[in-house]
């Protein structure tokens, strides 16, 4: 269970001092040996820490071994959105997210479970972002534009990527607990993993819940189009498969309210988030079906256009 990892992950991220740094010093104070960085950016609206953590896997690339690395990415605006709100608001759960389950699994190899492929963690700490409207409910804004956000967050040595979002915003998914997206890759919106859906199940103990994506939703922002959130910003800043992992709700929650986060929902999206890892380095889980991609390019051409802001730009 990651109860303790996702109730620590808040301790750390519910608090107007709330820091990377702080972040990297629990990963690596939970005892396994880790790469964990934090690096402070600067934008128009303020500030944020970027982190990346680099949890080594038996066979994992950064050991010299094959097997595939999993990117997660707890995506957000902000954990805060102070001083308008006082403590950690909605928008926060793709953090802590996040931040959990490099806690879990540095905690996991420090007794000796480590896993075949390396796990590459990545997210931003802002307690104190801006708000922004937005339709149905307000969403939460950032110090930093996206493809700042992209770049920080978006590594090369992925091999897939799970992109964690707060995505209560909306009428599309009514359910309390946690979706899956389809994957998407270079411009392409394919069906969602079996593989995947496999170990939602497990996780979950009930039957996957999904939700829709439009192509509006994995092009860039800034582009004056309408996109459910950022969830599958990361997929316009690579070519590898990008699912997405919603934190969801019955009702429209905004990004910017506090006291929205449900630990137990946090807590079931960390465990899957660990078992995909745990599978996909393994060479036991499938973002997409390789043969089919390349029928589908053949037949139709590439859509890493739609990865771009488009015409002259």
């Amino acid at each position: 269970m990651s109860f303790r990892a996702v109730l620590d992950a808040i301790e750390l991220l519910d608090s107007p001092k709330a820091s990377g740094q702080a972040v990297v010093d629990a990963v690596k104070a939970a005892g396994a040996s880790c790469e964990a960085s934090c690096k402070t950016i600067y934008g128009e609206k303020g500030h944020t820490d970027f982190v990346r953590i680099l949890l080594p896997g038996k066979r994992g690339k950064s050991a010299g071994g094959n097997a595939p690395t999993l990117g997660i990415i707890g995506r957000l605006g902000g954990v805060g959105a102070r001083p308008e709100a006082i403590g950690m608001v909605s928008d926060a759960d793709g953090a802590v997210t996040a931040v959990a389950a490099a806690l879990k699994l540095s905690r996991m190899a420090a007794r000796g479970d480590v896993l075949p492929g390396d796990v590459i963690v990545c997210t931003h700490v802002c307690p104190n972002s801006p708000t922004i409207p937005h339709d149905p409910v307000p969403f939460m804004g950032a110090p930093v534009d996206m493809s700042t956000m992209n770049r920080h967050e978006v590594d090369p040595a992925m091999d897939a990527i799970l992109s964690v979002d707060t995505t209560k915003g909306n009428r599309v998914i009514n359910v309390r607990g946690f979706a899956i997206s389809p994957t998407v890759k270079d411009g392409y919106i394919l069906r969602i993993s079996e593989d995947l859906l496999d170990i939602m199940g497990i996780v979950t103990g009930r039957l996957p819940v999904t939700f829709p994506i439009t192509t509006q939703d994995i092009t860039p922002y800034g582009n004056g189009v309408y996109h459910l959130n950022s969830i599958l910003q990361p997929a316009t800043a690579t070519d590898v498969p990008v699912v997405g992992v919603a934190i969801t709700a019955c009702t429209a929650v905004p990004g910017c309210a506090t006291g929205a986060s449900h630990p137990t929902d946090i807590e079931e999206a960390t465990r899957f988030v660990i078992e995909v890892a745990k599978a996909f380095g393994a060479g036991k889980c499938k973002f997409y079906d390789a043969d089919e991609f390349e029928i589908l390019v053949r037949l139709y051409g590439t859509m890493s256009h739609l990865r771009t802001l488009g015409k002259g730009t």
